[in-house]
């Protein structure tokens, strides 16, 4: 799996960041979305395809 995001239209909701606390975090001064981990370990798969799922702009992308 790897994972890529567009940063410039993240909207900062955070439910990447909750749903996947290992493969994302949000920058401080504007919950900005931060890719930890592009590719993340088997374990974290799961979560990281409903963050994609989730994320009201679509600003994350999952590669098979």
């Amino acid at each position: 799996m790897r994972i890529t995001i567009e940063e410039d239209k993240c909207c900062g909701a955070g439910q990447c960041v909750l749903l996947a606390p290992e493969v994302f975090d949000q920058r401080d001064e504007d919950g900005v979305v931060v890719l930890l981990d592009a590719e993340p370990p088997s374990e974290q798969h799961a979560a990281a395809r409903e963050a994609a799922a989730v994320c009201p702009a679509s600003v994350i992308e999952v590669h098979a």
